[in-house]
């Protein structure tokens, strides 16, 4: 608590800056945990898939027992373990190049944010330690990135940044722009807007105040959602959360589907280039 009343007064200038308060951090810390399970166990779907932690394996079961698939995030090897241990039937395996929150199951504030492996290396090093089927994510924007993690092992390949650009996103007009505005230049993992460590790009908001953030989900979130919201506002993404992955300037301006009809293509020439 005294971490975040701490960042809140270091937050002061931004608030003046935009005429607004940060945000009150009282609040239910689940996410309305319980609620979503009620509601996916008795209406199920084909797969459900997590992140910020591993279920246990009675709540697997249960989803077991309704018909629905289960895939858990990981970003490390003990983290894939602990998937396959509680009875996940699939893990996305998150390497340290993807856009957003990473999905990590805890998170070290002894870490730091710098640290982290890379989606190939993991992937090798995962295949070895665990049966279960792989989605591979992080960085990937080409055809030629899907047919190098599939020939690696991973069973599937999932993007995202890739999209952000797209007409069908939701992502805010500045985001989209800044993906490739040669001003936004690099990415870089910070605690500075949500208190978890997530990849975005790098911002006055991450210069001034990255270094200062502290481990503190979803408090932070909750300081920082009425500034972010109010720059976006005022027409300001240097104090917007950019998330994008390290690819995002490799990202292109086509309809979701066109996007995937190309890599599709790009997908099966990178095979035959291979074969």
């Amino acid at each position: 608590a005294a971490a975040v009343d701490a960042y809140r007064a270091h937050l002061a200038g931004e608030a003046a800056r935009y005429g607004v308060e940060p945000g009150g951090t009282e609040g239910p810390g689940d996410d309305a945990w319980e609620e979503k399970l009620a509601i996916l166990l008795a209406d199920p779907v084909p797969l459900v898939s997590f992140t910020f932690g591993c279920p246990s394996r009675q709540v697997l079961e249960r989803f077991a027992a309704a018909g629905t698939r289960t895939m858990v995030t990981a970003t490390s090897v003990a983290e894939a373990q602990a998937a396959q241990e509680a009875g996940a039937d699939a893990v996305c395996l998150q390497g340290i190049e993807a856009g957003g929150h990473q999905g990590t199951h805890q998170d070290d504030p002894s870490a730091g944010t710098r640290g982290g492996t890379g989606l190939l290396t993991l992937l090798a090093q995962v295949r070895e330690a665990v049966r279960l089927p792989i989605v591979a994510s992080g960085g990937l924007m080409r055809g030629g990135q899907i047919a190098a993690v599939l020939a690696a092992g991973a069973t599937a390949a999932q993007l995202g940044t890739a999209f952000l650009v797209t007409p069908e996103s939701g992502a805010h007009p500045l985001h989209k722009r800044a993906m490739t505005d040669p001003a936004f230049d690099r990415t870089e993992l910070t605690r500075a807007f949500s208190g978890r460590p997530a990849r975005g790009l790098v911002n006055r908001f991450i210069r001034e105040h990255g270094p200062y953030a502290p481990a503190a989900y979803p408090q932070v979130h909750r300081l920082t959602a009425g500034l972010r919201k109010a720059a976006a506002g005022a027409g300001d993404p240097q104090a917007m959360a950019l998330w994008a992955g390290q690819g995002h300037r490799l990202a292109r301006e086509l309809a979701a589907g066109d996007l995937v009809e190309v890599l599709v293509a790009e997908l099966d020439a990178a095979r035959e280039a291979l074969a």
